[in-house]
């Protein structure tokens, strides 16, 4: 088959490269345009596109999906399949152009979490449990018939990081036995309409906002843990700390956290520490304790070290609300 592969960021990587290594025939690589980033704005190639011309793969950069020249440079190709990892919506002309069809890797087992961050939103909803699904892309969103779909423990302390990197390997094996299965037209499509007709509620991944990820420290314990490792490391939870004397507040974000059960009680966003090793902040019920700290414009620290240079924190509180 000749396969076109879509995709840009690292999560993209082992699936293109469990398919080069497995011989399969790559006749073009699309990825987004490079963009200014870091502290000279220089234009910054995706990560997809470096790994593919390390390969000798043909790249290309298309700016309008819809733009009858990118057509035109698809349709050259003469592609039988597209495999899609981590790229934009794709038109309809699109993903009806090649013979076998295009599909697409989710970071969710299909249909709960469809939408632009379901890593972050399963962990925020306290899920025990998510996976990655391959799909026919259709002309929704995430709505396609379902091809292959593969579980994935989350446990309790487990960071949107973390379960990001063990979906892009558990990912792209599932990537590989789909191009495999429809090679050989060995599959089995199940519609997600079979779920929603058994009445299961679905939970949609919608794109984070800043707002998305303020702390609301009169939640409970639980919910609290979750939303900060659900965000860590990127975007990060945050929250304000509010000097008591001044009313002066500071930004700050958490990244990871535990659950904890002091003997006495905190009043949800008071702080409790010994200055040196550990701060404890109260919740709706509980506590948690921090692990790693930083504050607006400063380098990302664990609690101890943040303590270090920190000595005033006693005169802080978590804003709640």
């Amino acid at each position: 088959m000749n396969i076109v592969f879509m995709g840009t960021p690292d999560f993209a990587i082992p699936s293109l490269d469990i398919l080069v290594k497995n011989n399969y025939n790559i006749v073009g690589v699309f990825t987004a345009t490079d963009k200014p980033a870091g502290r000279g704005m220089k234009n910054q190639e995706p990560p997809i596109k470096k790994y593919a011309l390390t390969k000798g793969l043909k790249v290309f950069q298309p700016e309008k999906l819809k733009s009858p020249d990118f057509v035109e440079e698809l349709s050259s190709l003469k592609p039988d399949l597209v495999v899609v990892v981590a790229f934009r919506m794709l038109p309809e002309k699109v993903w009806k152009l090649p013979g076998y069809g295009t599909f697409n890797l989710h970071g969710s087992l299909l249909p709960q979490y469809r939408g632009a961050a379901p890593i972050n939103r399963a962990i925020m909803n306290g899920e025990k449990e998510t996976g990655v699904t391959t799909f026919f892309i259709d002309e929704k969103i995430d709505t396609g018939n379902i091809l292959f779909y593969k579980k994935i423990k989350i446990g309790e302390n487990t960071t949107a990081g973390e379960l990001h990197d063990e979906m892009m390997f558990t990912g792209a094996d599932l990537v590989l036995k789909t191009v495999r299965a429809v090679e050989k037209n060995e599959f089995k499509l199940i519609r997600q309409d079979e779920f929603t007709e058994l009445g299961i509620e679905l939970k949609a991944a919608p794109k984070i906002s800043k707002e998305d990820c303020k702390i609301d420290w009169n939640k409970s314990t639980e919910e609290i843990h979750n939303h900060i490792r659900g965000l860590c490391p990127f975007p990060g939870a945050w929250t304000e700390m509010n000097d008591k004397e001044k009313d002066e507040k500071i930004h700050v974000k958490l990244y990871l956290t535990r659950k904890f059960q002091l003997e006495q009680t905190l009043m949800p966003g008071e702080i409790h520490t010994d200055h040196k090793s550990y701060i404890y902040v109260g919740t709706n019920g509980g506590a948690i304790s921090l692990l790693d700290i930083q504050l607006q414009g400063k380098k990302r620290l664990p609690v101890d070290e943040f303590l270090r240079g920190f000595k005033d924190i006693r005169k802080y509180t978590f804003i709640s609300s």
